[in-house]
C-alpha cells in the first residue's frame, strides 16, 4: 500500500477508497494533482512527502500536496469504495479533515467525538468521549511526537485535550486532569467568554500554538494567540491581537478598546515554517462586524496576516489586509507557504488568500510584497457615529480569481421569469464595488459575499508548476444597517444578538443561515435555552448573558412568528446602529441569481 492521502467525510460516515491494479491497492480520497515530488520537506513538516498526512493541511506549510504518484488524474475514476467507518453520531455537521500517521487515522465526529482508525481497514482502534456534547466545525487534531512520546490533542468546545495517541486516554499531566480552557489567561471573566477551538493549532518543537472562533458581535473576547507547552498546558506566550498599552498598534484603537473590545482573532488556522521558527496568523475582524463605532481606527491586528517567532511570541512583521473592517473581510484560509521565482531568484514566500477573490504574495522572512500593493480611496461612511478608513490596499498582482462587481449584465438569463426577478431587486440595491460601507435603510451588496472569494478550505500549492489552487466562490450577499432603540426584552435581546445572522425577520440566509420562523414549532424552550447558552453550529454560545436574558431569548423565540417579527422589525434594530442582518441575493427558491461561474458555497467562520 503506497499510502493515504485523505479521505471523503459525510455527516456521520467516513469513507476510504480503493483503486484495483495489477499489484497495489491504494487508498486515497480528496483532490488529486497530476505532479511530481515535493521539494519541501519531512513528514509533518511542509508537505506530505510520504505515506503520512500528518496535520490539517498536509503539514504545516499548508499547500494540501502529497508526492505520492499511483493514484492520478488518468485512473482516479477507478477508484471504489475500500471501507467505510460509521461514526454512529446521527446527523450532524463535520467538516473535519482527518490526519494519518504511521497508518493510524485520526478524527472528530460530528458530535465531537476523537477516532482513531487503522487508515488499511476502517477498524476502530480507540474513541475518545469527553462527556460534553459537541456541535459545529470542529475541524481536525494536531499530532505531536518526541521520541516515544506520542499525544494528540484535541478540542471539544472551550476545552483542548491531550490524548495519549496509542490508547486515547488523557494525559492528566496536561493542564487539570488533561485538559485545559480556552476561556482561561485572556484578562477577563473566564466563565463570560465563548471561545472554541474551529480549525486546529499547529506544534512548533514542544509548543501548541492555536487561536479560536469567537462570537461576531459584542460581547466577545480578545483574539490573542497563545502558546501551550504540550507535556504541562502551561500557557508559554501570548500575542495580543488587540493590543495593550504601550503595545505596537495601540493607538490604532480607542483608549480602553484592549478591556472591552474583542474579536480579531485567528479561527481559520496556521502555517509554520518550521526552519525559521516563523509561525504565520491570519486573524478576522474585530467585534461587531459591521458596525464599529466603538472601536474607531484602523484596529490593528485585525484583518492582519502576521508572522510571529513561533519561539517567543514576538511579531517579525505583519499586514493588514482591511482597515477598520465593516464587511467581515476575515482572512479565511491558512496561508500557504510556497517557493517562487521571482526577478530571476527563488523567494521563499507565504500566499494568502481573501474573501475579497485576491491572493497576497510575501517574502516570508521579511513580509516584503513580492507584487507592487495600492492602497485605494473608497467612500465615506453615511451611518451616525461611523469612521470607515479612508483608504485600502489591493494586490496589483496576481489579478482576482473572484468578480470584484456585480452588474446588471451578469444577472440571470435562465428564464425570462427569473431575468426579471434579478432585474428587480438588484435595482433596488447598491452595488458600488469592494468595501463601500453599509449603511442606513438601504440594501448594500457585497460582492464576492461574507463565504468568499476564497473559504475555510483553504489553497494547494504544487511545487513542481508552481501553480496555487484555489476554491474561489463568486456569489453575492447584501448588507444595511438600522438604528436601534434600547431596552431588553426578549426580542431586543435577540435583535442584539442575532439579527447580524438570521436577520430582524428571522427569515436567517438559508441554507447557510436557517431561518428562525416558527422555531418553537420545532424546538422547546429548554432546548432553545441549551443552544443559546451552549452554542451550536456556527452559532456561538453566550455565556455573558445573565439567566433572565436567556429565559427572556427563549421565550421570544419560542412563541415567534414572522408577521410579529416584521412590525418589530421596522421599530427596533440592532446595536444602537447596527446590522438587521445580512443575506444571500437570491431567489426565494435559494437560487443566486447570476450567471456562471457561481455555484453552492459552505460557510467561513
Amino acid at each position: 500500500m503506497d499510502g493515504v492521502h485523505g479521505l471523503e467525510v459525510g455527516h456521520r460516515s467516513v469513507r476510504m477508497y480503493i483503486l484495483k491494479t495489477s499489484s497495489h491497492i491504494v487508498v486515497l480520497a480528496g483532490l488529486v494533482l497530476c505532479a511530481a515530488s515535493s521539494r519541501e520537506g519531512a513528514s509533518g513538516a511542509g508537505t506530505s512527502g510520504g505515506r503520512d498526512w500528518p496535520a490539517y493541511g498536509g503539514g504545516s506549510a499548508e499547500i494540501r500536496y502529497s508526492s505520492l504518484k499511483q493514484i492520478n488524474c488518468f485512473n482516479v475514476g477507478a477508484l471504489d469504495v475500500a471501507w467505510a467507518y460509521d461514526t454512529t453520531d446521527g446527523q450532524g455537521d463535520s467538516e473535519t479533515q482527518p490526519i494519518v500517521v504511521n497508518g493510524v487515522l485520526f478524527g472528530i465526529t460530528p458530535t465531537h467525538k476523537v477516532i482513531a482508525l487503522d487508515a488499511s481497514t476502517g477498524k476502530l482502534l480507540w474513541r475518545f468521549d469527553s462527556g460534553i456534547p459537541g456541535r459545529g466545525p470542529n475541524r481536525g487534531v494536531v499530532y505531536w511526537v518526541s521520541g516515544n512520546e506520542r499525544r494528540v490533542f484535541a478540542a471539544v468546545r472551550s476545552y483542548v485535550y491531550a490524548l495519549n495517541a496509542a490508547t486515547g486516554k488523557p494525559i492528566s499531566s496536561f493542564g487539570k486532569d488533561g485538559r485545559i480552557d480556552l476561556r482561561e489567561s485572556l484578562g477577563r471573566d473566564s466563565e463570560k467568554q465563548s471561545i472554541v477551538l474551529t480549525t486546529p493549532g499547529i506544534v512548533y518543537k514542544d509548543f501548541l500554538i492555536i487561536g479560536g472562533r469567537e462570537p461576531e458581535a459584542l460581547p466577545a473576547p480578545p483574539g490573542d494567540i497563545r502558546a501551550y507547552d504540550v507535556r504541562t498546558g502551561a500557557l508559554r506566550w501570548s500575542f495580543h491581537t488587540i493590543p495593550h498599552p504601550g503595545e505596537f498598534g495601540y493607538d490604532t484603537w480607542p483608549r480602553d478598546a484592549w478591556t472591552y473590545s474583542g474579536g480579531a482573532n485567528n479561527w481559520a488556522g496556521l502555517a509554520l515554517d518550521n526552519r525559521r521558527g516563523i509561525v504565520y496568523v491570519p486573524t478576522g475582524s474585530a467585534a461587531s462586524d459591521f458596525y464599529g463605532a466603538d472601536r474607531l481606527g484602523d484596529d490593528l491586528f485585525a484583518n492582519t496576516l502576521l508572522a510571529l517567532n513561533a519561539a517567543t511570541g514576538e511579531r517579525i512583521w505583519h499586514f493588514q489586509g482591511v482597515r477598520h473592517d465593516l464587511w467581515d473581510r476575515d482572512f479565511p484560509s491558512p496561508p500557504s507557504l510556497v517557493t517562487v521565482k521571482r526577478d530571476g531568484r527563488t523567494v521563499d514566500a507565504v500566499a494568502q488568500t481573501t474573501k475579497q477573490g485576491w491572493v497576497y504574495l510575501f517574502d516570508r522572512t521579511n513580509g516584503k510584497p513580492l507584487f507592487p500593493i495600492e492602497y485605494r480611496t473608497y467612500p465615506p461612511s453615511t451611518v451616525p457615529g461611523e469612521v470607515a478608513a479612508g483608504t485600502q490596499p489591493l494586490p496589483t498582482k496576481p489579478a482576482p480569481f473572484a468578480r470584484q462587481l456585480l452588474t446588471e449584465d451578469m444577472l440571470s438569463n435562465r428564464t425570462p421569469e427569473a431575468h426579471q426577478w434579478a432585474l428587480d431587486h438588484f435595482r433596488i440595491l447598491r452595488s458600488d464595488g469592494q468595501f463601500v460601507p453599509p449603511s442606513v435603510g438601504r440594501e448594500t451588496v457585497v460582492f464576492p459575499g461574507f463565504d468568499g472569494g476564497a473559504e475555510w478550505g483553504g489553497s494547494a500549492f504544487d511545487p513542481e508548476t508552481g501553480l496555487l489552487y484555489v476554491n474561489a466562490n463568486d456569489l453575492a450577499w447584501t448588507s444595511s444597517l438600522a438604528e436601534n432603540t434600547g431596552g431588553n426584552s426578549g426580542r431586543q435581546v435577540y435583535l442584539t444578538n442575532c439579527a447580524v445572522c438570521h436577520r430582524d425577520d428571522l427569515k436567517g440566509a438559508p441554507p447557510q443561515l436557517p431561518a428562525l420562523t416558527d422555531l418553537g414549532s420545532k424546538r422547546s424552550p429548554a432546548e432553545i435555552t441549551s443552544i443559546i447558552r451552549q452554542g451550536g453550529g456556527r452559532m456561538p454560545s453566550f455565556p455573558n448573558l445573565s439567566r433572565s436574558d436567556w429565559r427572556r431569548w427563549s421565550r421570544t423565540l419560542s412563541a415567534a412568528r414572522t408577521r410579529n417579527w416584521q412590525r418589530l422589525a421596522r421599530r427596533l434594530r440592532h446595536q444602537n446602529t447596527g446590522s438587521p442582518g445580512t443575506t444571500s441575493f437570491s431567489t426565494p427558491m435559494a437560487i443566486q441569481p447570476l450567471r456562471p461561474p457561481g455555484g453552492r458555497s459552505t460557510p467561513s467562520t
